[in-house]
């Protein structure tokens, strides 16, 4: 289960214009890397995206000069060891050396988000910076940026055809993805699985019905606050353009109750043995839908997700009976 810990990162507000400078070249060269990549990951399957990409790449390192030049002129040759891992309000990545696979659906994906947050950087820095030439060129920048945005449909259109792009919903699609989809599932995969153990150790250990659901029902109402409160507090959405943490604080943690609720509630069944046992048919379904809702929203490999999802799940199940029967 998540909970609340320490964030060591710096509030954006806080940043200076040579750290703002400095951070924006670190992730312009970041983003250039990552279209070159993209590129040549999906060369050979789909090269007018490739070309597409590789243009975007070229465009990033030419922002990333131009911020150079503009920070060398007013600071000098030494730059701020800033990345947006050290500013609240980022999210951060997964490196792409570990993504195994690279499909197209999630490179269309990732190119939103990227532009999308970086339009919300240079938007929000601009506002912040009182010299006047770096606001232009932040501004500038931003407009850039906001344009790029658009690519992600512009991805293979003749490959996706008109099925494909109806799919995406283009960015209406993305934006509930990044608000609702991502906190929601997130909080579904902690609340069925974290309660687990609590669950069926109390169920095991007492034998009883109403014991267990009042065990289930508690663990389920705290992971949903504590995921909700955590998810709101992770990132206000300024920068990332993930939408209100509120809202985005409600779906991690209605969902989390959920997860958790879904197990417990068969316990309202007085007969014990009835209840473990509609209780564990709610516990695999869950699983399942989560390795599902991954593959569909989130373009994780089915197979991969069930490894992830009902295998763990199942460790977790397998230790609360270990332990209420202990």
């Amino acid at each position: 289960m998540l909970s609340f810990w320490t964030d060591n990162r710096r509030d954006f507000a806080t940043l200076s214009e040579r750290e703002i400078l400095s951070l924006a070249i670190a992730a312009e060269e970041e983003d250039g890397r990552i279209y070159s990549e993209y590129a040549a990951r999906l060369g050979e399957t789909y090269p007018g995206s490739a070309a597409l990409f590789e243009g975007m790449a070229a465009e990033e390192d030419e922002h990333r000069r131009r911020l150079l030049d503009l920070y060398v002129a007013r600071f000098g040759t030494r730059l701020v060891p800033i990345r947006r891992e050290h500013v609240r309000g980022f999210l951060a990545r997964k490196p792409l050396w570990l993504q195994k696979t690279l499909t197209l659906e999630q490179a269309r994906q990732q190119v939103w988000e990227m532009e999308e947050g970086a339009w919300r950087f240079y938007l929000e820095a601009a506002k912040q910076v009182t010299d006047a030439g770096i606001r232009k060129l932040l501004g500038d920048l931003a407009m850039a940026e906001k344009g790029h945005a658009a690519r992600a449909d512009q991805i293979d259109e003749a490959v996706l055809g008109e099925a494909g792009r109806e799919t995406e919903k283009g960015e209406a699609h993305r934006q509930f993805v990044l608000t609702y989809v991502q906190p929601g599932l997130a909080g579904l995969m902690d609340g069925s699985v974290s309660t687990l153990a609590p669950v069926f150790a109390a169920a095991f250990a007492t034998g009883d019905t109403h014991q267990t659901f009042l065990v289930g029902l508690a663990a389920a109402i705290g992971a949903g606050i504590s995921m909700g409160f955590t998810e709101a507090a992770s990132d206000d959405g300024k920068l990332t353009g993930r939408g209100s943490p509120i809202k985005r604080g409600f779906a991690a943690g209605i969902m989390t109750a959920v997860g958790g609720l879904g197990h417990a509630l068969p316990y309202l069944i007085r007969d014990f043995t009835i209840a473990t046992t509609v209780a564990v048919i709610v516990v695999l379904i869950e699983l399942w839908a989560i390795a599902f809702i991954q593959q569909r929203f989130m373009q994780t490999p089915f197979w991969r997700a069930v490894l992830q999802v009902v295998l763990g799940g199942s460790l977790v199940f397998a230790a609360g009976i270990l332990i209420g029967s202990a």
